[in-house]
């Protein structure tokens, strides 16, 4: 293929790169800067506001562009500039915008979210021309951006089982061994404990008692008629019946002391 024929190739080409870079509305509107009017993202997370634009001036006739972006008001605080760089206090490290020179579209992403960040973000477009010195142009209506709050948080915390006294407990059901008494059951057990202690030490003292006396007179009987050299088998016995009569004695004192008697001779 010779250069006569390339030629034409070339020129449709650029113009076809220069059309497609092209700047200029395809309205009757000589200027137009375009956003969402309604945005919404969760607080702590990011959101992107798209924006686009169009003036009615040549790219070779335009020298530079710059953005910006006011918030709250149409003509509120500036929050971001290419040109010179800023970046508002409130947005430090949390503002970036996906825009390069000659392009007529982009956006500003707004990171790490706060419940404050609700509000309206306008932006705003400077253009110097060549024949037309500087002109700017922005949103009217802008973009209202609504954060959603993030979920709270429950926190739980420890749990502590309160005592049940041998009980396993295993979702609705319980099993054990024993239920725990109330207090009138246990004041009952332990009188019904008391009576019977009393019952059985008196019963011992009365045979005790019965014990020692009866046989007493008995051996006292055996022991006028009795040579004298036997008189040893009597004495271990009287020491045995002795020595029952003192046991019975002490129990009846131990009773009278929990019956809360005088003692008695």
């Amino acid at each position: 293929m010779g250069l006569p024929l390339l030629l034409p190739l070339l020129l449709l080409l650029l113009a076809f790169l220069q059309a497609g870079r092209s700047t200029k509305c395809s309205s009757k509107l000589g200027y137009e800067m375009n956003q969402p009017e309604q945005l919404s993202a969760p607080e702590g997370g990011s959101v992107q506001i798209p924006f686009s634009f169009c003036h009615p001036w040549d790219l070779p006739s335009v020298l530079s562009v710059s953005i910006s972006w006011i918030w709250k008001k149409f003509h509120g605080e500036f929050i971001y500039n290419t040109t010179p760089p800023f970046i508002h206090k409130d947005f430090e490290n949390r503002l970036s915008l996906n825009w390069k020179n000659g392009w007529s579209n982009g956006s500003l992403q707004i990171s790490n979210l706060r419940r404050e960040d609700k509000s309206l973000y306008f932006c705003r477009v400077h253009v110097t021309t060549r024949n037309h010195g500087r002109q700017e142009w922005q949103s009217i209506p802008g973009t209202d951006l609504t954060i959603i709050p993030a979920p709270k948080k429950t926190t739980q915390g420890p749990t502590t089982a309160a005592p049940t006294d041998g009980l396993r407990v295993s979702g609705d059901k319980r099993s054990s061994g024993s239920w725990p008494l109330r207090t009138e059951a246990v004041v009952a057990v332990a009188l019904f404990s008391a009576v019977l202690k009393i019952a059985i030490l008196g019963v011992t003292a009365y045979l005790l008692l019965k014990r020692s006396k009866g046989p007493a007179r008995w051996l006292r009987r055996l022991e006028l008629h009795a040579p004298n050299s036997e008189g040893c088998r009597f004495d271990s016995h009287m020491d045995q019946w002795a020595l029952n009569h003192k046991v019975a004695s002490s129990i009846i004192r131990v009773l009278q002391g929990m019956v809360g008697c005088a003692p008695c001779n």
